[in-house]
């Protein structure tokens, strides 16, 4: 397993057991997932979202701006 697949999977797993709500900001994500350097974050969220310009894996989508949800 990468070390993208491991953020999400995180993530996915926050969301599923409560620590972290449907929709999450970055810095929800820091709180429920903690460990990760700290522009990794965000720069996890933004390069997986839904139509993003890099072609990566989209797991998430923007909701609002800075807002996400697992896709």
């Amino acid at each position: 397993m990468n070390k993208q697949s491991k953020l999400y999977k995180a993530i996915k797993e926050a969301v599923a057991d409560g620590r972290l709500a449907p929709q999450f900001r970055v810095a929800d994500v820091k709180r429920a997932c903690p460990g990760w350097s700290e522009g990794t974050y965000a720069a996890f969220l933004a390069k997986h979202a839904i139509d993003n310009p890099y072609g990566n894996r989209e797991y998430f989508e923007r909701v609002g701006p800075g807002l996400y949800r697992l896709a």
